[in-house]
């Protein structure tokens, strides 16, 4: 792909105007996506971070949870943090009730796993495929992922837990580099992007 590629970031609910603002630092065009129909038009996807049962409803309630859950099975590069990481795992450990994921990542997660949101802490994360040193990591309610199945690569670990994953066109990281300013994260995905295009 030679020209600047639009990618959408889930807007339902979380942090969704800091990952605007980092992709379109990382030369993305990024557009805020509300309805299945706008999905036709990008060629990348992120799931922000927020609350990934309030996602999971809302998702449902605006007819987006099966065109999600297709685009990601057809290959749509998507990039998930935080909630956004729960919604591409292919299993939850602990689920609230009724509540689905998107799936993407052979993967089984553990919500809330480093703490509540007064045990928020900040990290630095050597993350594979991201040069220049450390990614500064902010982990807010953030879980972690237990297991990875064959297919999925781990790129990054913090105190002996999976907090990075790539799968195919797929990756997801249990913290907020959005928040950040480093926006190196974001274009690690802006080139999958490019490349999958």
């Amino acid at each position: 792909m030679t020209r600047t590629p639009t990618i959408g970031v889930l807007a339902l609910q979380g942090d969704v105007r800091e990952h605007l603002t980092a992709l379109a630092a990382a030369d993305a065009a990024a557009v805020p996506v509300r309805r299945p129909e706008e999905l036709a038009a990008i060629d990348g996807l992120v799931l922000p971070g927020g609350e990934s049962t309030t996602i999971s409803k809302l998702a449902a309630l605006f007819g987006l949870s099966e065109p999600l859950r297709a685009a990601i099975s057809g290959g749509l590069p998507v990039y998930g943090t935080c909630a956004g990481l729960i919604m591409l795992a292919d299993k939850i450990l602990d689920p609230r009730s009724g509540q689905e994921t998107f799936g993407g990542i052979d993967m089984i997660v553990r919500r809330n796993a480093f703490g509540r949101q007064n045990e928020s802490f900040e990290a630095f994360v050597d993350v594979r495929g991201v040069v220049g040193g450390p990614v500064e990591g902010v982990f807010i309610r953030a879980p972690w992922v237990e297991s990875v199945g064959a297919r999925a690569e781990v790129l990054a670990e913090h105190e002996g837990h999976v907090v990075a994953v790539r799968q195919d066109r797929v990756l997801a990281t249990s913290f907020h580099p959005e928040l950040t300013g480093d926006h190196r994260v974001h274009e690690l995905f802006v080139d999958m992007v490019r490349t999958s295009g």
